[in-house]
């Protein structure tokens, strides 16, 4: 069901002609073509169903194979008793098909996957030495604070440490004040989050570098220097996944139940 969604979606994005196209392709690109035109905006309830489908040339039962296809893609919801509403569009929400791929990737394509988070990431840190207030550096200090009692711990707090991670990397994705340069590392993300806490858990000394790497960044995003950052990420992320490509295969099924953070999709930075 949902290739087959992304394969629609694909198909009227590329705009195959209305004599090409199934009857669900034409509601998805009618209803792509009203919130283009701003004819349907964020919140706004869609017209009847009856009238709808006639104004698209469409049979009521395609109508709504189309609405559950761009529910699917989270463009529209159906309220019961309320009718079907578009969506508030977050970015995060509509990137949420690409999330589910990308953590169906290993090998090469995990590799790939690691190259696209740390082109986005090194802009985000840059971007963010501009943008990040007062109050966002004490929020890093914090985490960074809380990171090094982590690692100090005895024995060591890996869940801890990780957690840490993944609050700092989020925090300067916020800061970039970029939302769709934010959901798209949150999406790339995912996939790292292993073979991140594999390192935790079996790299003490790799651990106390990530540290030192996370605090060399904050110094540069204190500074408010954005080549610096953006440099210092892109070291920090090479190390990560020289650390990544070099594990053992069988690290690729590594679950890590009792010690991951239990974190939700949306905290993976």
């Amino acid at each position: 069901m949902l290739v087959g969604v992304l394969g629609k979606a694909a198909a009227v994005s590329n705009g195959n002609s209305i004599g090409s196209m199934s009857q669900t392709d034409v509601v998805i690109s009618g209803v792509k073509q009203m919130l283009s035109s701003r004819r349907l905006r964020p919140g706004d309830r869609l017209p009847i169903e009856k009238d709808l489908a006639a104004e698209l040339q469409v049979s009521r039962g395609s109508l709504r194979e189309g609405v559950r296809a761009l529910s699917t893609m989270g463009i529209l919801e159906t309220r019961q008793g309320a009718g079907t509403f578009v969506t508030r569009l977050e970015p995060s929400a509509l990137l949420s098909a690409m999330e589910f791929w990308v953590g169906l990737q290993d090998g090469e394509r995990a590799n790939q996957v690691h190259t696209v988070r740390r082109a986005l990431e090194t802009e985000a840190a840059a971007a963010a030495a501009v943008c990040i207030d007062s109050s966002q550096l004490d929020q890093a200090e914090n985490i960074l604070g809380r990171a090094n009692a982590a690692i100090q711990a005895s024995p060591i707090d890996h869940a801890g440490a990780m957690q840490c991670d993944i609050e700092f990397h989020r925090l300067i994705a916020e800061a970039s004040r970029n939302h769709v340069l934010s959901a798209l590392i949150e999406t790339v993300s995912t996939n790292t989050i292993r073979g991140r806490m594999w390192r935790s858990i079996h790299d003490n000394e790799g651990l106390a570098d990530t540290h030192r790497e996370h605090l060399g960044i904050l110094e540069a995003l204190r500074q408010h220097d954005a080549d610096r950052a953006r440099t210092r990420m892109a070291n920090h992320l090479y190390a990560v996944e020289d650390y990544i490509s070099a594990l053992p295969d069988h690290t690729s099924s590594f679950s890590g139940t009792s010690t991951v953070p239990n974190v939700s999709n949306q905290e993976l930075e």
